[in-house]
């Protein structure tokens, strides 16, 4: 099991450059130096729970102080195995993430994180832009999820080159797919790279990629108050996008209220209305994406 979320360490995770046709295992190095660590952690987490159970609380009243002591001990290193195991688990992917940053930076490349739950139009709004954007900017694309290669093969009809990643039992993206991925996508410089995550608004708030920023989309078929059940993943973002604003007419969703809660979470995050099927307030996006990849080259002489 993973550390961090409890998914199954994206066992069965694979690559295909829709280009080429080529697939390919993906390993998680975050996830591997520290596997043997994983069973310790489950069968103290399984010990714990038996703990809960009232019958076993009566019969901890019969053991003698030793005893009680033991046992509260291996509660407390328990504990500290899990946190521990967390921490490894996340220090590494951040120095691969690291590495992931230095490799965009140094070739002037914006590499955004788009992510939202399922459902939300991440997928449409990327087709959307590839073809509104195509002629102007150098478009590539990391499309991530559990299984098949719909959503890889969309973007690539829309006009964009394309690496689909299905993480298996993974509920995330995490740094190594990204520079595999990266490996068989090939980035043109200066070009913008967009990648998108699994849909889920928990795990992949704790994984850094090694992109420039978050782009969490929100659609106006959820409910708007999303910013604070999911808190961490919308103070991570830089930028909200509400979706599928074309919708408004039709639902029971109060836009200023989801904009002032994603504001108590997050007071920096930008907040974009849009539709990706209408087009209303695209050029707003069109227009934040040419403004981040000018700083992105800015900051290699920063």
């Amino acid at each position: 099991m993973c550390g961090i979320c409890g998914c199954a360490d994206n066992q069965g995770a694979t690559l295909l450059n829709l280009q080429t046709g080529e697939t390919s295992t993906v390993s998680s190095h975050a996830h591997a130096h520290e596997h043997g660590h994983s069973h310790g952690t489950a069968h103290i987490h399984a010990h714990e729970h038996h703990d809960d159970d009232p019958a076993h609380r009566h019969d901890h009243h019969h053991h003698n102080d030793h005893h009680r002591h033991h046992h509260h001990d291996a509660h407390a290193h328990g504990h500290g195995v899990t946190v521990d195991l967390e921490a490894r688990i996340l220090a590494k992917n951040d120095a691969l993430a690291a590495k992931n940053r230095a490799w965009f930076a140094g070739r002037e490349i914006l590499a955004l994180n788009l992510v939202s739950s399922p459902g939300a139009g991440k997928t449409a709004l990327l087709e959307r832009t590839i073809r509104d954007l195509k002629d102007e900017l150098a478009l590539c694309v990391i499309e991530g999820d559990q299984a098949t290669a719909a959503d890889g093969e969309r973007i690539r009809a829309a006009g964009a080159a394309a690496v689909q990643v299905n993480t298996g039992t993974g509920c995330h993206l995490e740094a190594d797919m990204i520079a595999q991925a990266v490996k068989a996508l090939k980035p043109a410089p200066n070009s913008v790279l967009l990648i998108e995550n699994v849909g889920n608004l928990v795990c992949p708030a704790l994984f850094d990629l090694g992109e420039r920023a978050k782009v969490a989309i929100l659609s106006v078929t959820e409910g708007e108050d999303k910013p604070l059940k999911y808190p961490h993943m919308f103070r991570a973002a830089a930028l909200l996008l509400m979706n599928k604003t074309d919708l408004l007419p039709h639902v029971d969703f109060d836009m200023d209220k989801a904009i002032a809660h994603a504001r108590e979470v997050n007071p920096e995050i930008e907040v974009l209305q849009i539709s990706a099927r209408s087009g209303a307030g695209l050029e707003a996006w069109y227009g934040w994406l040419r403004r981040e990849l000018d700083l992105a080259k800015q900051a290699v002489f920063a």
